[in-house]
């Protein structure tokens, strides 16, 4: 039996795998997710979310992949993980992954070719075949100057009603000062936001929604409201911050044989948490 079902639980409450289906849409998440498919939808070109680490984009980018799977005049490609040294790598991820490589090897392919090859697909399909083409980039913060000057040029590529390719940029707030550095590409962001931490009440909700979502059906929760104001203020509002708490709070609820988590218990893991990286003893000193 898995832990969570002692508790009588269907599923794990608090992973911090990004399932779209646990994504708690708080008023920030909402207005984001909302303008960003409104963006999409319009073919506005580029929109431009930032937020420190643990606030949810990577949840929220697979939330907007769920929904665009829901509408067949979308056609989507992700990026997780945006480090390209140069600028033919990334024209070559680009068109490879877009299915429109050209048919030389490729090791032949130059760089003029690559664009030739994405701006021949982004035409074909965004006029001829009437689909809005997507790339989400998470982790925007690693994407260098040389990159954000190739995406900077494909924006380029439109027509006299819409831009071709559609892209969405989610990064860390040190991403900020690389757009800045580039003011053609900031002069581009049709939508930029910043999400920010949980306010007490959203704390709550997300809490008892993704409690919801697991199969919870009981009537008392498995919170009271004591503890949930202490994880509140323990993790200042950051989501990863609140879905990890939480589930070492499950744990000791199995481990003291008890139903709902008070301020008490919540306590002894705030304490837990701030002496358990405490060194017992100190190193030996090396001999010299």
């Amino acid at each position: 039996m898995n832990y969570f079902e002692v508790l009588g639980l269907e599923k794990e409450p608090f992973s911090t795998s990004p399932d779209p289906d646990f994504f708690y849409l708080s008023k920030g998440h909402e207005r984001a997710l909302t303008n960003s498919l409104i963006e999409l939808q319009l073919r506005r070109g580029l929109t431009v979310i930032l937020g420190d680490v643990g606030m949810g984009k990577t949840t929220l980018s697979r939330k907007l992949i769920q929904e665009l799977k829901q509408r067949e005049n979308f056609h989507f490609h992700m990026i997780f993980d945006p480090s390209f040294e140069t600028e033919h790598l990334l024209l070559d991820y680009l068109v490879r992954n877009f299915n429109c490589a050209p048919t030389k090897p490729k090791e032949e392919v130059t760089t003029i070719e690559l664009k030739e090859a994405l701006e021949s697909f982004l035409f074909q399909m965004g006029v001829n075949e009437n689909k809005i083409i997507v790339l989400i980039i998470d982790e925007a913060q690693k994407l260098n100057q040389t990159s954000l000057e190739v995406l900077r040029v494909l924006l380029n590529y439109e027509t006299n009603q819409f831009k071709l390719l559609q892209l969405i940029l989610l990064g860390q707030m040190e991403f900020y000062p690389a757009i800045m550095k580039i003011p053609n590409l900031l002069d581009r962001i049709s939508f930029k936001y910043t999400l920010n931490p949980f306010a007490y009440d959203e704390t709550r909700e997300m809490i008892r929604f993704r409690i919801r979502q697991a199969g919870y059906s009981g009537k008392d929760g498995l919170f009271s409201d004591e503890a949930v104001r202490k994880i509140y203020q323990f993790s200042k509002g950051y989501p990863r911050r609140i879905i990890m708490f939480c589930h070492q709070v499950l744990k000791k609820l199995i481990l003291e044989g008890k139903a709902i988590a008070d301020e008490k218990i919540v306590n002894k893991i705030i304490q837990e948490e701030r002496t358990e990286w405490q060194m017992k003893e100190p190193l030996p000193k090396k001999g010299y």
